[in-house]
């Protein structure tokens, strides 16, 4: 089994009346809407892979503002029978500079919703948004076992 690492952003602005819009990617694959993400390089901060993609998926200049949720994605197979499973972190970014164009060729329509205008979106993306604008103090973390405080022994 490989791991690797994935950093799925939320970019968010403010419009001139005061509302949340959000960045999203359409993937040319797939026809889907998403969040950018994408794969942390070896030796890269995942800070850094969140600005990196937003800005290659994108075209647009972002600043990683704080790590919302880190979980473990559900294990995968390639078609050569290799199995990975990737540790999901999410960034909540602000918006620096720059309009959404398609850069890299993986998606082909970036672009800003407000919150009441979002397209069909996977359930697991629409809780990264909620999540990441929920301006929680402390990140976000999935457990299946017992915490800290229900261990009975070291």
């Amino acid at each position: 089994m490989h791991g690797n690492g994935r950093g799925s952003t939320v970019v968010d602005r403010r419009r001139d009346d005061g509302t949340t819009e959000v960045l999203l990617i359409r993937r040319a694959d797939t026809g889907r809407w998403s969040n950018v993400a994408g794969i942390i390089e070896p030796g890269e901060e995942p800070a850094d892979a969140a600005e990196r993609e937003t800005l290659e998926e994108a075209r647009v200049v972002v600043v990683a503002e704080k790590l919302v949720w880190v979980r473990v994605l559900p294990p995968m197979q390639w078609a050569n029978g290799d199995q990975a499973q990737s540790l999901d972190l999410v960034f909540r970014c602000r918006h620096v500079s720059g309009d959404p164009a398609p850069l890299d060729g993986e998606n082909t329509d970036p672009a800003w919703f407000g919150l009441d205008e979002l397209p069909p979106l996977p359930s697991r993306h629409l809780e990264r948004i909620e999540v990441a604008l929920a301006d929680e103090p402390a990140t976000r973390f999935e457990r299946n076992g017992p915490t800290g405080s229900d261990r009975t022994e070291p």
